[in-house]
């Protein structure tokens, strides 16, 4: 399947700035991918402010020479620095000098410095059904399975370009056949006092992780709402595991 681009994705692909760089991210990725078009997004949360090494702090700051701002909301998962209490970190220079210019960057694009991995705790919840690039494992899983939004997980570099130009490939979870539930992971067997417990739902989510894999599963027999802390705990789990 051959990937087909609008004309102003087509024109916008074609720039030099730091736009069509992104453009040409997304549209590669997609084509790689597989997808057939690429789809508008709501709103995105990015993964790769974090700093890995030199490379990740040139590539955000090409993006800011080219000119670039997000496109729509774009929220930033933890930094390699407490900003507040940078004395502390035993990160060495030259690396904190250049996990600082990172964080710079990305402040510098438009993104909302929340340096959190729980944006949606945070006042960061896209609507029901609506499409979003989420990096973070445990947001990923928040978002597509509490809030009901659909995101696939956008790693480095692709997280923010489909935040700059407010498109993401359409494939995945973005669409509706592949959100089908294919397991039944059932919890009605279990003790009220046991799911009420702080270690329920970790060591659940780490089960369900081990047995469902890749897979997309139904959690069943819960009997209330346990709590968005337990939802959190639950969904890291299992995408760790």
């Amino acid at each position: 399947m051959s990937l087909s681009l609008s004309p102003e994705e087509q024109a916008i692909t074609a720039r030099q700035d730091g736009a069509g760089m992104a453009m040409r991210i997304v549209a590669e990725s997609a084509r790689l991918l597989g997808a057939p078009r690429l789809i508008p997004i709501a709103s995105a949360h990015i993964d790769g402010a974090l700093y890995h090494g030199d490379s990740g702090t040139l590539f955000a700051e090409k993006l800011v020479e080219g000119g670039a701002r997000v496109a729509v909301r774009s929220t930033l998962n933890v930094g390699a620095l407490d900003l507040m209490g940078c004395s502390r970190i035993r990160l060495e220079e030259p690396q904190r000098g250049m996990a600082r210019r990172m964080m710079e960057a990305y402040r510098k694009l438009g993104c909302e410095q929340s340096w959190t991995c729980a944006p949606y705790q945070a006042g960061h919840r896209p609507a029901l059904g609506s499409d979003v690039a989420w990096g973070e494992s445990n947001a990923v899983v928040f978002c597509n399975s509490v809030l009901g939004a659909r995101t696939n997980r956008y790693g480095d570099f692709l997280d923010i370009a489909c935040a700059i130009t407010g498109r993401a490939p359409d494939y995945g979870l973005h669409r509706p056949e592949n959100r089908l539930a294919r397991l039944v992971f059932d919890v009605s067997g279990l003790s009220a006092s046991f799911l009420a417990s702080e270690i329920a739902w970790p060591v659940l989510g780490s089960l369900y992780g081990r047995e469902v894999g890749n897979a997309i599963g139904v959690v069943t027999g819960v009997a209330g709402h346990p709590g968005e802390d337990a939802l959190k705990a639950f969904g890291a789990a299992a995408a760790s595991s």
